[in-house]
């Protein structure tokens, strides 16, 4: 009997160290996801910051309200992100303009937006800098989001119907129809299609919205073809030498510099203090960072006035340089 209780209690406390080794291991690797996926965010582009943004913004309420459900708590959150269909509720909720573009009602939904947005955001950057893409990713779906309120108020469909408007499909749609507004023939290759051009791609998505305009979700593809008509006004008025993102990029900036004070003091620093060998190297660096800038902002002025196709081979080879 004495042997037996022994046994089991040794099985019990290897039981018992098991299972204290795999939850160690499983909050270890937790913390090594989290810690990749911080690194990814702090490192990436403004396309993959986006995509995160719209993850997160999916995956946290879908669990927080999903675990409020099973204390039969039911709130319905995307009544305050989602866009409404009239102007009255927009008075009343006016950030909704803006958030039903990092907001998603599925998990397809989301799989697929983020797939088109990470395919738009590469194109995009190719020939524009990454506050433009992030303007026009907001602003497409401002657009697009009045171009959705104004069709419950005028089309005679949908006078008697009523919806919420999330997803991102509107700002994807700006920003393809940006692209391609400026390089219509940029050639791309496709998995199991081929190569294309990218006015291929951008007149198929258009036709499958106007196809699904009288079938379903009417007032969600008007939307997405309000999002599509600003990606091309904004090359349009680019070529002209108006970039209609220059004034949220401006608030943009001012909010940055009021919640980063501590970011002007080094540079202030610097050329404060130049006695001493090492002074001397760092304003140094200074001073190249500042004429590298200017150069880098003085080419994206010719391209904003001419074009890409405007620069010279040493000057795409800098930006190009520049860019990595």
């Amino acid at each position: 009997m004495i042997d037996v209780g022994i046994k089991v209690s040794m099985t019990y406390q290897w039981q018992y160290q098991k299972n204290q080794f795999q939850e160690s291991v499983a909050i270890v690797s937790l913390m090594n996801i989290l810690q990749d996926l911080k690194q990814q965010y702090k490192i990436g582009d403004i396309t993959t910051k986006l995509i995160f943004w719209n993850v997160l913004l999916f995956a946290l309420p879908s669990i927080v309200f999903g675990i409020l459900k099973l204390f039969t708590i039911q709130i319905d959150y995307y009544q305050y992100v989602g866009l409404s269909d009239s102007f009255s509720a927009l008075l009343t909720k006016p950030w909704t303009i803006i958030s039903y573009n990092f907001f998603h009602s599925g998990i397809i939904h989301l799989v697929f937006n983020m797939l088109m947005l990470r395919f738009a955001g590469q194109i995009f950057s190719t020939y524009f800098t990454q506050k433009q893409l992030f303007s026009v990713y907001v602003l497409g779906g401002v657009f697009g989001g009045i171009v959705y309120i104004l069709s419950y108020l005028f089309l005679p469909m949908l006078a008697n119907q009523s919806a919420l408007l999330v997803g991102a499909s509107a700002s994807i749609m700006a920003i393809v129809f940006a692209t391609t507004t400026y390089q219509p023939y940029m050639n791309l290759r496709l998995a199991l299609i081929g190569n294309v051009q990218l006015w291929h791609i951008a007149v198929v998505f258009l036709v499958l919205d106007l196809i699904q305009l009288p079938l379903e979700n009417t007032g969600g593809h008007l939307a997405h073809l309000g999002g599509a008509f600003f990606g091309f006004i904004y090359i349009k008025a680019l070529r002209g030498g108006i970039d209609l993102g220059n004034g949220l990029n401006a608030i943009l900036d001012r909010l940055a510099t009021l919640f980063s004070p501590r970011n002007a003091t080094p540079f202030k620093k610097v050329h404060k203090n130049t006695q001493g060998k090492s002074n001397t190297k760092s304003g140094s660096r200074i001073i190249t960072k500042d004429k590298t800038q200017q150069q880098i902002d003085e080419i994206l002025d010719k391209i904003s006035q001419s074009g890409y196709d405007s620069l010279t081979k040493e000057e795409k080879e800098f930006l190009f340089k520049a860019g990595k």
